[in-house]
C-alpha cells in the first residue's frame, strides 16, 4: 500500500472494495464505472470520465462518462496529442489545471457537443507495464481546487481500471482461443464419418434444452454443453496408431470411445465437469450400459441426459425424414423410460418434443 494510501483511510477503503471485486469482475464497464463514481467521490468532483486507447493507437475513446451530455461524450474521439486527455496519454504524465479554459491545449468542442462546463480538471494515464492503456480524469472540483493529493488518489485508482482493461482483453483473448479450438475439435469428429456432419451440436444444443428442464445451471449447464460437444471425440483415436500404441491399447474397440474420449481431453480445466458426463453416456439406467455398468443415480445426471440424447441422435443420423425421426424417438424414449433411461429425463424430452423445432 502506497504512503498517500496509509494517511487516508477513506482512499484505501475505497480502492480495497474495488479491488475486492476486481477478480470477480466479468463485465468491464461496471468496473470501470465503479472506478469513476469512486473517483469523483475521493476528489469531490461533480463528474469523470474513463478514456480508452483504440487497437492503432492513434485516438482515445470514451468508454465511461459522468455527469450532463455523457451519453454524446461515448460517440466522440479524441486524437492522441490534441487536448488536455490527448497530451496526457502522449506524454504519459498527469495534469491538473484549475482553469482550463487558458490553457491553449483545451478542446471546448467537447464542452459544446455535451452542454457541460469544464471549470477545472484533473487528468492522469493508465498505465500497464508503462505503456499507455488509456486516461483516467476528473471535472470540476465542487469545492476549493484541485491539489497534488487528488492527483495521488486518481493515479492510485487509474492503476486499478488498467488492470481492470488488460485483464478483460486476456480473458476474452482465451475466450476467443477456446471458442476456436472448439470448432477445431466439434470439425475433427464430424470427419469420423458422413452422419455425424451436425451431432455435436445438436447433441448440445437437445441436452442444454433436458438440462433446462431439469433446472440444471451454473458449471454443470455448462459441462452439459460441453459434453454435448465432444462426447464423441473418442472415436478419433481408434483410427490412430499413435495414441492406441501411447495407451497400450492393441485391439480397439467402438465400445471404448468413452474412455477414449477421457483420455483425450482429461487435463482441460475448463472441461473437467464434463468429463464424468463423457466418460458415462452410454451407461444405462438399469446398469446393462457401459464402461461400468454403473445405474440410476450413480449416473451423473449429465451423463443420464446424453445417454438419452445419444440413443434418439442415432435416429437422426440413419438418414430418416424429421417427422419420421420424431415419431421413433418419443416412441424409443418411452420405452426406455426406466430401463435405458433415466424416467424424468424422458418426461423432459415428451415435453420439449411438444414444439421441437429450434431445439433438435
Amino acid at each position: 500500500m502506497t504512503k498517500e494510501m496509509e494517511s487516508s483511510p477513506l482512499v484505501g477503503t475505497e480502492i480495497f472494495e474495488i479491488a475486492k471485486n476486481f477478480g470477480s469482475a466479468v463485465d468491464l464497464d461496471d468496473l470501470l464505472e465503479k472506478i469513476g463514481k469512486a473517483a469523483e467521490r475521493l476528489s469531490n468532483s461533480e463528474a469523470s470520465s474513463i478514456l480508452l486507447l483504440t487497437e492503432d493507437k492513434k485516438n482515445l475513446y470514451f468508454r465511461v462518462a459522468s455527469g450532463e451530455g455523457s451519453r454524446t461524450l461515448k460517440t466522440m474521439t479524441l486524437p492522441v496529442g490534441q487536448g488536455i486527455a490527448g497530451a496526457v496519454a502522449q506524454t504519459k504524465k498527469p495534469e491538473l489545471i484549475n482553469d482550463p479554459k487558458s490553457d491553449p491545449r483545451f478542446l471546448g468542442r467537447f464542452d459544446h457537443a455535451s452542454g457541460f462546463q469544464t471549470r477545472s480538471l484533473v487528468c492522469v494515464p493508465m498505465l500497464f507495464q508503462n505503456e499507455v492503456v488509456g486516461v483516467l480524469e476528473v471535472l470540476n472540483k465542487c469545492e476549493g481546487v484541485y491539489t497534488e493529493e487528488d492527483v495521488k488518489i486518481l493515479s492510485s485508482l487509474a492503476s486499478l481500471a488498467s488492470l481492470s482493461v488488460i485483464n478483460t482483453k486476456i480473458l476474452t483473448e482465451q475466450k476467443n482461443f477456446f471458442a476456436n479450438v472448439l470448432e477445431i475439435l466439434i470439425s475433427c469428429v464430424e470427419s469420423v464419418r458422413p452422419s455425424m456432419f451436425g451431432h455435436p451440436e445438436r447433441s448440445a444444443r437437445l441436452a442444454c434444452a433436458i438440462g433446462r428442464e431439469l433446472e440444471l445451471e451454473g458449471q454443470d449447464y455448462r459441462a452439459l454443453y460441453y459434453a454435448g460437444l465432444l462426447h464423441d471425440m473418442g472415436y478419433l483415436a481408434l483410427k490412430n496408431p499413435r495414441l492406441l500404441d501411447l495407451w497400450g491399447v492393441e485391439r480397439p474397440m467402438e465400445s471404448m470411445h468413452p474412455e477414449f474420449s477421457i483420455r483425450m481431453l482429461e487435463g482441460i480445466k475448463m472441461l473437467s465437469a464434463a468429463i464424468p458426463m463423457i466418460s458415462q453416456h452410454h451407461e444405462k439406467f438399469d446398469g446393462t450400459g457401459f464402461p461400468s455398468g454403473a445405474k440410476g443415480e450413480e449416473i451423473c445426471l449429465g451423463a443420464r441426459i446424453l445417454g438419452l440424447v445419444e440413443a434418439v441422435e442415432e435416429l437422426r443420423m440413419s438418414g430418416q425424414t424429421k417427422d419420421e425421426v420424431y415419431v421413433r424417438a418419443l416412441k424409443e424414449a418411452k420405452e426406455g423410460s426406466g430401463t435405458a433411461f433415466d424416467p424424468r429425463v424422458v418426461e423432459a424430452f415428451i415435453h420439449l418434443m411438444e414444439n421441437p423445432e429450434g431445439i433438435w
